[in-house]
């Protein structure tokens, strides 16, 4: 399986200025190459390739010097994520979806480029510090040991200017010991989590944490004039305090997802479209979706789960919350109501520990098996 090392460079000044430099270089690339294979389109009805494209590349470079900053492979890749934005857009397209033309990219929506191979492209030393070609010996943070074969590397900016190498590596799963455990989750906004084995994971309000601070310095940006270097340093302000946001909200994804990777063997989610839940016009709802990040969760928790032999499954998520998780009887409820008071049976249980055993017998319908059957396991 693929997966990505994430570490920290430390560059100095000149090596800043050399990333940005390839990162410049990377970024005209792509626009070009995008401007010439939409003009040969509209003037010429002609649909060139990427390696249409790719003989281009030593033609502009000869005629823009500073274009020899870049590194020749990094920018056939700039010319790569063009085609594939192409193949997105056509797909698209065919399965009568919202299709969305490629964009050209302006200087904050080009964060990173990558070095297809490692041969001659860089290389490890024993000093700490990575080489990079075009730009020198990087020194790099290796906070964790890389694993696997490396494939491909790629370097990426963050909104306030830290940089990172980014490692793809083809690794080998590394299996848990198995266990009999298994848990279906009702994620929510009152609380973020809760489990059909009663246990619950706490909301972290984010967005609150650093609001104070975000509208204090937004207010400030507001009153300086455009262009000032005092308004350069608001605005840089404000985007160390939604990296913030960013971070913590990252960090608890990573660690809750890698617990309960680590004590369950198979794992239950709704499978929620999320962007359509954002689109009921209530800008609460929609802030809190936005700040409890569930698909990010699901997201970690399903690749961790990948790599450690565990299961995840994402089941219809309709009417987890109403069907009676004993007799299953629909109890209909509004969303305020947050018991569920089964009218059948007598069950008295909260409405999202009743949506969490819902979901998971569900997930384990799906594998021909019920929550008091977990043979598939290995015990019983």
């Amino acid at each position: 399986m693929r997966k990505t090392f994430k570490y920290r460079l430390r560059p100095t000044a000149a090596q800043c200025t050399a990333l940005q430099l390839q990162l410049n270089a990377c970024r005209w690339i792509y626009n070009k190459t995008l401007e010439v294979r939409r003009d040969a389109w509209n003037n010429e009805q002609k649909s060139l390739s990427r390696y249409d494209t790719n003989k281009s590349l030593t033609q502009w470079k000869q005629e823009n010097e500073w274009l020899k900053n870049g590194h020749a492979q990094a920018m056939q890749d700039a010319q790569k994520r063009v085609d594939l934005a192409f193949r997105a857009f056509f797909r698209r397209v065919k399965a009568n979806e919202k299709p969305g033309y490629p964009r050209f990219r302006g200087a904050q929506r080009y964060n990173s480029f990558t070095y297809p191979q490692e041969k001659g492209n860089w290389r490890f030393l024993e000093n700490g510090r990575l080489r990079l070609s075009k730009i020198g010996d990087v020194e790099i943070v290796l906070h964790r040991p890389l694993e696997g074969e490396r494939k491909t590397l790629t370097i990426r900016r963050d909104r306030v200017g830290n940089w990172y190498a980014c490692f793809s590596c083809i690794v080998e799963p590394k299996p848990l010991l198995a266990t009999d455990k298994v848990v279906g989750i009702d994620l929510g906004l009152t609380t973020f989590a809760v489990f059909s084995d009663s246990k619950e994971i706490k909301r972290e309000r984010w967005m609150k944490q650093d609001a104070g601070d975000i509208a204090r310095i937004q207010r400030k940006k507001e009153k300086l004039p455009k262009g000032s270097p005092e308004r350069y340093k608001a605005v840089h302000a404000l985007q160390h305090a939604y990296q913030r946001q960013t971070n913590r909200r990252n960090n608890f994804a990573h660690q809750e997802s890698r617990k309960l990777v680590n004590e369950y063997q198979f794992i239950a989610f709704e499978d929620l479209d999320i962007a359509d839940m954002q689109s009921n016009g209530n800008k609460v709802i929609n802030q809190g979706i936005a700040d409890v990040a569930w698909g990010q969760f699901i997201q970690f928790t399903m690749y961790k789960a990948e790599c450690a032999g565990r299961g995840v499954v994402l089941v219809d998520p309709r009417n987890t919350t109403q069907i009676c998780s004993s007799c299953g009887e629909i109890v209909p409820k509004d969303l305020h109501i947050r018991k569920h008071e089964c009218p059948h049976c007598g069950l008295k249980i909260s409405r999202d520990y009743n949506a969490a055993l819902n979901i998971l017998a569900r997930g384990l319908a799906g594998l021909g098996e019920s929550p008091r059957s977990l043979s598939i396991y290995g015990e019983e």
